[in-house]
């Protein structure tokens, strides 16, 4: 055990930090456990920002991953609103933005990611939204909220997750939605031409209009407000509030300031760690959207961006902060719900990286489970309206091995069957 002397340093207060603390604590640290975020609201789950807390079906206080007291009983100290600044490896040192220095013996660095911005006229207009933080999602719900009740217009630029989620959730308020994605379908770089067209079809049911083949080049605004937006096609399209929904970035500048080892953009752009996600300096972990970690399963470097890498990494990284034996080998996993569809997705599967797509079950009905192979080989499966799967699809992609394609195909066919 880790002597009770030793200050453990958590920097970021999201899921992935509120996690490492706890676990710290259930793993018997008695030192001190320091948690800094520069948000001065409790850390708090992500996911609900985009689903159940913007359409209105959960209150604010479901967000929070623990109670406000709770830190105080497991005596996790807490910095909120607090920036950390300056990472000074050779004293062992943080600085917050206040000018406090706190020592560390162990640092964990868990900062997340921070939306893309587009660079184009008019994102000062004070109806240009992101969709990142909590506040970020009080102002948008409010937002969606009035563009329903007065028949407004919202343009989403991206259609990838957030944005599918928040048009989804606009619809529901009853506003007009525009999604503008410079792929040929929606979610193009995840899952591909075949299952694209499906969320496609699903949001033009619910009255998404889809303009494809696009980006947006200006938004227009008079007094302040957004008015319309352009497209590089020569479009003009009404639209009374714009969101950013282009993907994330890492925040990487500390890392990268207190020089510790980065990945290009290629492999995710984070802070580069090993299979027990230590970074290059061996008192430094990082966890959670930043870190970019060597996966000892799938052979190569990968940032995961969902929420149940920030609930898993997060523990694995407090654990190897205690010396204890960690290979952080988890599938990568995410979830989504848009209207009545809701679906799970195991695996990792990028365009190039498959030659095959297998589909089992009813895709009309949008009851079905998607795989995507290569030599015959589970690189990821999603299942659509069909539950507690999960499980047997991981061991499938666990298990690295030729399948059956037409028993993969068949739903007679039970899926642990299929697992050697």
């Amino acid at each position: 055990m880790v002597d009770a002397d030793q200050t453990f340093v958590i920097v970021g207060g999201g899921l992935a930090g509120a996690k490492a603390a706890e676990t710290l604590r259930s793993e018997g640290f008695t030192g001190r456990v320091i948690l800094i975020g520069d948000e001065r609201d409790h850390p708090y789950e992500r996911p609900p920002l985009s689903k159940g807390y913007l359409t209105g079906k959960e209150e604010r206080e479901s967000v929070f991953v623990h109670e406000p007291a709770w830190y105080a009983r497991a005596e996790v100290e807490l910095h909120l609103g607090q920036p950390v600044t300056v990472i000074d490896r050779e004293a062992r040192t943080v600085r917050l933005g206040d000018g406090t220095t706190i020592r560390y013996d162990r640092l964990l660095l868990a900062t997340g990611a921070e939306p893309r911005r587009l660079d184009i006229p008019g994102t000062g207009l004070a109806g240009v939204h992101h969709l990142r933080r909590l506040a970020h999602a009080d102002r948008l719900r409010h937002v969606l909220a009035s563009l329903g009740r007065d028949n407004g217009h919202l343009v989403i630029a991206g259609g990838g997750w957030i944005g599918l989620e928040v048009a989804a959730a606009a619809r529901g308020y009853g506003a007009e939605v525009t999604v503008v994605e410079s792929a040929p379908t929606p979610l193009h770089q995840v899952l591909g031409p075949e299952l694209g067209q499906l969320f496609a079809d699903l949001h033009t049911e619910h009255g998404v209009r889809f303009v494809f083949g696009a980006r947006l080049t200006e938004i227009v605004g008079q007094d302040g407000m957004v008015l319309a937006v352009r497209t590089d096609d020569g479009e003009e399209h009404p639209a009374h509030a714009v969101l950013a929904a282009i993907g994330a970035a890492p925040r990487t500048a500390l890392a990268e300031a207190a020089g510790l080892d980065l990945t290009d953009r290629a492999h995710g752009g984070g802070i580069a760690v090993d299979g027990s996600l230590r970074t290059s300096d061996p008192d430094i972990f990082a966890a959670g959207d930043v870190a970019a970690a060597q996966h000892p399963l799938l052979h190569t470097r990968l940032r995961v961006e969902h929420w149940a890498n920030a609930l898993n990494g997060g523990p694995a990284a407090a654990r190897a902060m205690l010396g204890q034996p960690v290979s952080y080998d988890r599938v990568p996993y995410f979830f989504s719900d848009q209207y009545d569809l809701g679906m799970e997705y195991s695996g990792w599967a990028p365009p190039g990286s498959y030659d095959q797509v297998v589909l089992r079950g009813d895709v009309g009905k949008r009851q079905f489970i998607a795989f995507w192979l290569k030599d015959r080989k589970v690189l990821a499966g999603m299942n659509v309206n069909v539950w507690d799967v999960t499980e047997s699809i991981q061991q499938l992609i666990r298990a690295q091995s030729p399948v059956d394609t037409e028993a993969l195909g068949d739903p007679s066919v039970p899926l642990e069957s299929l697992v050697p």
